[in-house]
């Protein structure tokens, strides 16, 4: 499995990296996982449908972040990934708090694989 990231992905990284200095350890064990079980898989993590395009985006609903170790179940991050089951392609598309924002953002999805 190959992974790549958008632009803005990689501003949200950087901001969060700030506050969060495990995420990058923490997204490795991401992609460890991706590679065994890519496709959604519920409760927790689900396709993002009624987007009006073919490709498969999915948000994962909370990254084990050790940062946040013992900030309960209400905390979290949520990373939205672009899986291209054929060309065994992720695209890490968006990566924030839940606290900061309340859903992904489509236009970026929409922008970028329409």
């Amino acid at each position: 499995m190959k992974f790549e990231t958008l632009k803005e992905f990689d501003k949200d990284l950087k901001y969060l990296l700030k506050k969060y200095r495990s995420l990058n350890s923490d997204l490795e064990d991401v992609k460890i996982i991706l590679k065994a079980r890519p496709n959604e898989h519920a409760p927790f993590s689900f396709r993002i449908d009624n987007l009006g395009i073919t490709s498969c985006v999915i948000k994962i609903n909370k990254i084990a972040c050790n940062s946040l170790k013992g900030f309960g179940v209400n905390s979290g991050l949520r990373l939205i990934y672009a899986h291209f089951q054929e060309e065994e392609i992720i695209i890490f598309v968006e990566l924030y708090h839940k606290n900061d924002k309340e859903n992904e953002d489509k236009q970026r999805i929409l922008n970028n694989f329409k």
